[in-house]
């Protein structure tokens, strides 16, 4: 599909779907939808031990919708097991732009001193986060983005938590696997409910994140 408007990409998410490029270039959509989608439960994300001591010890520090760009655009670089392509083409990125702009799209950045070191991005509509991707330069960079995501649904009432596939990184985390069809029935009411995701203040430090695993604090 070619000519992508910011309401078709507001009604592919509604309908279960979502936008990919084959190219950086590419002026063509694919319109995807998996016949198995990827979550993570909100009330199931899992935080190792290794994690929880690393959070504690770190000089990381977390902020939200700084760096949007920023964190699109590292998203969107080639990578090795992608096989040195991108899904993340220069119109698709001007669409996210949009939809932050228009209070539809957020970042979760992790900083070390000055350097961006990891984050992740995505579409929220309603009570439901559409996770595009997450990137990570340094170690547990990536993870603790997604602590913090979590974190942030939880206190903003959002009952759904997308990640499109599940992979490794995400099954670590807690990720599972759900039919489409079980997708769409998680869907439908997540899209009814007005979630808030300046519902905890904005942090240079994550503190004590939500830990349902019950990890040593």
């Amino acid at each position: 599909m070619v000519g992508f408007t910011y309401r078709d990409m507001l009604d592919l998410y509604r309908s279960g779907k979502f936008p990919m490029s084959d190219a950086r270039e590419s002026e063509h959509f694919a319109i995807v939808e998996p016949e198995f989608r990827g979550i993570i439960p909100l009330d199931g994300l899992h935080i190792s031990r290794s994690l929880a001591k690393f959070m504690r010890q770190t000089d990381m520090t977390v902020t939200v919708d700084k760096a949007f760009e920023a964190v699109v655009w590292a998203c969107a670089q080639p990578r090795p097991t992608e096989g040195g392509g991108t899904w993340i083409s220069d119109s698709l990125r001007g669409l996210y732009k949009l939809f932050l702009d228009m209070g539809h799209a957020h970042s979760v950045e992790i900083w070390q001193k000055e350097q961006l070191v990891g984050g992740l991005f995505g579409v929220t509509i309603g009570g439901a986060f559409f996770g595009e991707s997450m990137f990570s330069v340094k170690p547990n960079a990536s993870k603790i983005a997604l602590v913090h995501l979590v974190e942030r649904l939880n206190a903003g009432g959002f009952t759904l938590l997308d990640t499109q596939y599940l992979t490794d990184h995400l099954e670590t985390m807690g990720g599972i696997e759900i039919p489409q069809a079980e997708y769409l029935k998680r869907l439908k009411p997540a899209l009814k409910i007005r979630g808030d995701f300046t519902a905890i203040d904005d942090r240079e430090l994550f503190g004590q994140p939500i830990d349902p695993t019950g990890a040593d604090p």
